[in-house]
């Protein structure tokens, strides 16, 4: 199992850089979409609702791949692939501070009354990085 280093984590977590999350369709081609990127127990994660494309993706096939560039220096980033878990567990909250992260608001301001919120954690399997000393 491969492991965040330090500065790859903080570069994660204290950054409001969008992520670029492929997952894998029914039929193997990939899926990419943007995502607000949060870390948690060192393992990058990202939220999501069911009903959405990622998480049917994610209950037919698990693995999925995370990019995050430093916009101001597109040599500097961070790749994660591995297996991930999803869980409604936290994912209310994570949702409001990731909104906080990247909009500055406390609460997450497109949530509709019925969605389901579930937060994403990809368990690292393979790092690959950029642009970090170290």
């Amino acid at each position: 199992m491969a492991q965040l280093k330090e500065p790859q984590k903080k570069f994660l977590e204290e950054n409001p850089y969008v992520g670029i999350v492929t997952t894998l369709r029914d039929d193997g081609s990939p899926h990419s979409t943007v995502v607000w990127v949060d870390v948690e127990d060192g393992k990058p994660s990202f939220n999501t609702a069911t009903g959405r494309a990622k998480p049917a993706h994610l209950e037919h096939d698990p693995r999925a791949s995370l990019v995050v560039v430093d916009p101001n220096d597109a040599y500097r980033w961070v790749a994660v692939s591995g297996h991930a878990r999803m869980t409604e567990e936290g994912a209310d909250d994570q949702i409001d501070k990731l909104a906080k992260k990247y909009i500055g608001k406390d609460k997450y301001p497109w949530r509709k009354p019925t969605e389901q919120r579930l937060k994403v954690l990809i368990e690292p399997e393979k790092v690959d990085a950029s642009g970090f000393d170290g």
